[in-house]
């Protein structure tokens, strides 16, 4: 049985109402070396859907700028991921800025730590490389990773102070925050996150991480290196239905879980889904493109 199946046919129609909103505002990301996919993941997603450049160790920032402008030339919206602990210096964000504002049309960025021991540069987290985003750089918007459950190797305590740093600094300089979690395997977690923001901060959106389609494996990996085997443990700990409802192939059934919560007014301050791709962005893209029109 789905998860449709078992409610009145009204309530399934709105849930799925939600979901498809969900997905439509929603976003995915693709790695710097495949700007020659941009024309394909158009042709799947509606016009000026965000499409996030990942920034992985050991690639230079510039390496993203090929696969912004494709992104820009085939009407989606060029968003790129900066990682603060990767960048060798200040010229070298500045001068990525100017290239992708004047050349890509960027007005959106995500700005995260980048997980490395030490600093390659200047900058030792996110909030150290937002005090040098100048007010006139072009960026309107700035986004930043939130983890409902944790990170593998920041305590919570100091999650929670980063982030109320981070959206004091983008309040004081003028510029709107929004955060995407972390992908997690436990919609309660997401929803107790969100209400927490909701009551901090009830004017910054939230885009709920979603694992995008992927197989088992590639999940249990990407889990594990992300932080979010605490969520796979508690499910384990409610039985091997909830491991496969929850970790499948398909998002699907998390989505509906987070749209139930959407439709009850309990996440309100979420305005959509942020899709892993796991370097199947194509295949995330069909997936969205199934969702929001229906086939």
């Amino acid at each position: 049985m789905s998860a449709t199946e078992a409610v009145p046919r009204t309530l399934a129609e709105d849930l799925a109402g939600v979901a498809t909103e969900l997905v439509a505002c929603g976003s995915l990301e693709m790695g710097a070396d495949g700007p020659d996919l941009a024309p394909r993941i158009a042709a799947l997603l509606p016009a000026g859907t965000p499409v996030y450049v990942n920034h992985l160790p050991r690639r230079r920032l510039a390496d993203s700028l090929p696969a912004l402008l494709a992104l820009a030339a085939a009407g989606l919206e060029p968003m790129p991921h900066l990682a603060a602990r990767r960048l060798a210096s200040r010229q070298e964000a500045q001068a990525f800025l100017q290239d992708a504002v004047k050349r890509a049309g960027v007005r959106k960025l995500m700005l995260i730590g980048g997980d490395l021991p030490q600093p390659q540069g200047p900058y030792r987290d996110a909030a150290a490389l937002l005090g040098d985003c100048p007010a006139d750089c072009g960026v309107r918007q700035i986004g930043f990773a939130a983890y409902p459950e944790g990170h593998p190797t920041i305590s919570t305590p100091r999650l929670a102070a980063a982030l109320e740093e981070k959206l004091a600094q983008a309040a004081a300089a003028g510029i709107v925050p929004y955060l995407v979690t972390q992908f997690s395997f436990a919609p309660a977690r997401i929803l107790a996150f969100a209400v927490e923001i909701a009551r901090r901060h009830p004017a910054v959106p939230i885009y709920v991480g979603l694992a995008g389609p992927a197989t088992p494996t590639t999940l249990m990996r990407f889990a594990q290196r992300c932080g979010v085997s605490a969520s796979l443990r508690a499910l384990q700990a409610e039985g091997m239905r909830a491991v496969r409802l929850f970790t499948h192939a398909d998002p699907s059934e998390q989505l509906i879980a987070l749209a139930r919560h959407r439709l009850s007014g309990s996440a309100g301050n979420v305005v959509g889904v942020h899709l892993y791709s796991f370097g199947g962005v194509v295949r995330t893209a069909a997936w969205m493109h199934a969702r929001i029109t229906g086939s």
